[in-house]
């Protein structure tokens, strides 16, 4: 029972978020904001809102560890399980766009403040305040380059706009993000304990595997449509949203402790593979040899998150 509400609470998550991504989307292009605008703010947060519900709730709960783990399993699963199908799937990968020029930086800078942050076991208000600003930084720039990375969905412009509707729908958005966000984390702690695990393990691997799940759809269809140098890119963004926007807003709800020496090793593994991916970036490594590559850090997360979690 504890499972099927979390798969639940996952579930209304996640298509809440589609829900508020879509219906911002129509408002904005009824009122004529230009395009580009839109999906540069929204493609920076949007597939980020599950794990931004999720950490907030979590924090509002005390659950430190749950809010932080969330985040990293998310980077790691977005970077290894995401990109790695997208390598060893998709036929050619040449990006029209430097995505190591561009992007990679932004990739890199939250990480590095993150591990700065973390030296004294503590994310205080203040530093989640300085997240939110550097995630302000990250929408100005891709204001300044978005006709460049961004396309909106044109079969919006065709639907009826019925703004009672558009409305509702978004506030239905808002209630199934915090409903769900309240349940994933609630049966998730249940499951710790049932598991005889900590919450840490269960938030690393359930958690973020399940709101890493819109990355990993927009990403399919990215391929399927040929766009898969702009999925790459998005990926990017949703990391940087994952530490910037997700960390940030858990840390103004409530500051966030961490044991650090406790779990090395994931910290280690969102650092390494994002190391990994910014030299693939440099290199053009967009091949079957670097998917095979993040597939096997990904294996070695998942078993070493195997090795305390037991069904």
């Amino acid at each position: 029972m504890v499972f099927i509400l979390f798969v639940l609470g996952l579930a209304a998550l996640i298509y809440g978020a589609h829900l508020i991504v879509k219906e911002a989307e129509r408002i904005a292009l009824h009122f004529d904001i230009a395009p580009f605008i839109i999906g540069a703010t929204l493609i920076a947060v949007g597939t980020s809102l599950p794990e931004m519900g999720a950490s907030m709730t979590a924090s509002y709960q005390d659950k430190s560890a749950l809010a932080i783990s969330n985040v990293l399993g998310s980077v790691i699963f977005n970077i290894t399980l995401v990109l790695g199908i997208i390598f060893l799937w998709a036929k050619k990968i040449r990006p029209t766009r430097d995505i190591f020029a561009k992007d990679s930086a932004w990739a890199l800078f939250p990480l590095i403040i993150f591990l700065l942050m973390i030296f004294d076991h503590t994310i205080s208000r203040f530093e989640g305040a300085l997240f939110l600003l550097l995630m302000l930084g990250y929408i100005l720039f891709l204001l300044s380059d978005a006709k460049d990375l961004l396309e909106i969905d044109e079969s919006l412009h065709k639907m009826p706009f019925k703004a009672f509707g558009a409305f509702s729908l978004l506030c239905l958005g808002f209630v199934l993000v915090l409903v769900g966000a309240h349940y994933a984390i609630e049966s998730a702690t249940s499951l710790a304990r049932l598991l005889g695990v900590s919450e840490w393990i269960v938030g690393v691997l359930l958690v973020s595997l399940g709101t890493s799940l819109p990355e990993l759809v927009v990403s399919v269809v990215a391929i399927k449509k040929g766009q898969v140098d702009m999925s790459i890119g998005n990926i990017i963004g949703s990391n940087i949203a994952n530490f910037t926007m997700v960390l940030g807003s858990a840390a103004l709800v409530a500051p966030l402790h961490i044991q650090t020496s406790l779990y090395v090793f994931d910290i280690a593994m969102a650092a390494v593979a994002t190391f990994v991916l910014v030299f693939i970036t440099a290199n053009k490594l967009y091949n079957k040899s670097a998917g095979i590559v993040l597939m096997i850090l990904l294996a070695l997360f998942i078993q070493n998150a195997l090795q305390d979690l037991t069904f």
